[in-house]
């Protein structure tokens, strides 16, 4: 818990340390890190690799969006639309996508995730597809506080990170996180044990839904925009490499992963055009000399006890 806490300290001094650039970037990063945490819950923690998690992120996006855009309604009633959208929207793909297992289920969440995508191209007249929309500064407020203002922005952002961390840290101390990683490691054992795997990855699958959903609200109304872009499958795999680098099954793993591959793919664009490029060799090297991750290394070496 200190490790988790001093985390937050550090990011609650950097508002007032960072220049504007850095600043800006970090308090997207931490809303993205959200988005990767989620995914985390359900690869990381349960085993269920998802390739469609654009289509969470983006029931909240367009949940909370559409809600201001069309009918009007203020930024904090939004944002409790969108996530109410997103809790709705994965118990619905829970119910149906778990019917598969392994491989199926990889390939039944993407087919899920091209359909929401091509959902939003089919109703350009109100998602304006492709070209997105953009929610007016003057909307994006709440009691009053305009989080449009970089300062604002990024408490907001660490507000949301805060509680998602916490969060996560608390579900995998208690019983539940314990039968998800148990699920993980050897799912007939664990049914042999008497546990409802099918309810765990059920409510696995819900909370990893409704946190992609909050970070996809957040985004767009800390940011200012929503598109049919978060909704590609490319927005999907972001989440996978982010885990994947930061270190599935560790808490801070998500949030590791997530400022490392940003700031790559930034770094290396300043440098070359071939900036992917770069990106993909360090992953690869990455993936060869440290297949648990940044953080799963650490824990492997040094930190035992980390979560």
């Amino acid at each position: 818990m200190s490790l988790h806490l001093a985390l937050i300290a550090l990011l609650f001094a950097l508002h007032f340390i960072l220049p504007d650039y850095h600043h800006g970037n970090l308090a997207r990063v931490m809303v993205l890190a959200v988005y990767a945490m989620a995914y985390n819950v359900m690869f990381g923690y349960t085993g269920l690799l998802s390739l469609g998690h654009a289509m969470f992120f983006c029931a909240g996006m367009y949940g909370m969006g559409l809600s201001m855009r069309l009918y009007e309604i203020s930024a904090g009633p939004a944002f409790l639309i969108g996530l109410s959208v997103s809790v709705i929207f994965s118990l619905l793909i829970g119910l149906l996508a778990l019917r598969t297992i392994g491989v199926a289920f990889m390939i039944v969440t993407l087919m899920f995730s091209q359909a929401i995508f091509l959902t939003i191209l089919y109703f350009n007249p109100i998602t304006r597809g492709d070209e997105g929309f953009v929610i007016p500064q003057a909307a994006r407020q709440i009691a009053g506080i305009d989080l449009s203002d970089s300062g604002n922005r990024y408490f907001a952002a660490l507000i949301l990170f805060s509680i998602c961390l916490l969060a996560v840290l608390k579900l995998v101390r208690a019983p539940t996180g314990r039968v998800l990683i148990a699920i993980r490691e050897n799912e007939e054992r664990a049914k042999m044990l008497g546990y409802d795997i099918w309810a765990h990855k059920l409510g696995a699958v819900v909370m990893s839904g409704t946190m992609a959903g909050a970070a996809g609200a957040a985004y767009g109304l800390l940011f200012g925009t929503v598109g049919a872009s978060f909704a590609e499958v490319p927005f999907s795999i972001l989440p996978l490499l982010y885990v994947l680098l930061g270190g599935p099954g560790t808490v801070i793993g998500p949030f590791v992963g997530t400022l490392f591959m940003f700031y790559l793919r930034d770094l290396s664009s300043a440098l070359t055009d071939a900036h992917m490029l770069v990106a993909g060799v360090v992953l690869i090297l990455l993936t060869i000399y440290a297949r648990r991750g940044i953080m799963g290394l650490i824990r492997e070496k040094w930190l035992k006890w980390l979560p």
